[in-house]
């Protein structure tokens, strides 16, 4: 597996290679300190499977450099913002871009380990804070882009939402729900129409702010 860790601290760099040695199997790293390295190592670096990107890198505005990275790498390539910033407008903000995840640098080295393992088995991470419902509905509604309404949900779905919310693949969901993998894929297609989102991870936003990321037992 290769992971490029893009952050222009090189003591963080040398931190998380550390940790990323625990990931299980071998562990390839490609580093940049800005975004022109990035954006370089994204073109030129073959088979990358996930890149771990910090906002504030020189080379030019984040919004810029992440919309171009997005552009280069494969859209199976998860790019999972690692910061220090936890501002919520920031996080939306990347997600809307098409971010798969973000992970605070203040997180223990067990916590980027099992987000990182989350994400690669095709589920997304968000902080918990940010899950937490906002005060500030306008300033989702503009990020989102205008969220759906999950009463159109069938009670199926709303459960695979809730599960959605809790930022679980579609393995762990259809383990859950006792389904298989591909009527889970079907269910998560039918509810990003629904609330007019056009990926999961912007679905979990969703889901958080209508109170859906509690217990499944609540919805039967």
């Amino acid at each position: 597996m290769k992971i490029m860790i893009a952050d222009d601290h090189e003591l963080f760099r040398d931190g998380l290679r550390h940790v990323l040695e625990q990931l299980d199997g071998e562990v390839e790293i490609a580093e940049a300190s800005d975004y022109p390295q990035a954006l370089a190592k994204a073109q030129s670096e073959p088979g990358i499977n996930i890149v771990l990107l910090d906002l504030a890198m020189p080379g030019m505005p984040w919004v810029e450099g992440l919309q171009s990275l997005r552009q280069i790498l494969p859209a199976s390539v998860p790019v999972i913002i690692l910061s220090a910033s936890d501002d919520r407008r920031h996080v939306l903000q990347a997600v809307n871009l098409g971010a798969a995840g973000f992970i605070p640098k203040t997180s223990s080295s067990r916590v980027m380990l099992s987000a990182l393992k989350l994400v690669l088995s095709g589920g997304v991470y968000l902080p918990p804070a940010l899950l937490e419902p906002s005060s500030e509905p306008s300033s989702l509604d503009h990020a989102m882009g205008g969220a759906g309404d999950a009463s159109f949900l069938t009670p199926r779905q709303r459960e695979v939402l809730v599960l959605l919310g809790q930022g679980k693949s579609n393995k762990e969901i259809a383990r859950v729900l006792q389904l298989a993998e591909g009527t889970v894929k079907l269910h998560v297609t039918a509810i990003l129409k629904a609330l007019n989102v056009n990926n999961r991870t912007r679905a979990v936003v969703a889901a958080s702010q209508m109170g859906l990321t509690g217990d499944t037992a609540d919805l039967r």
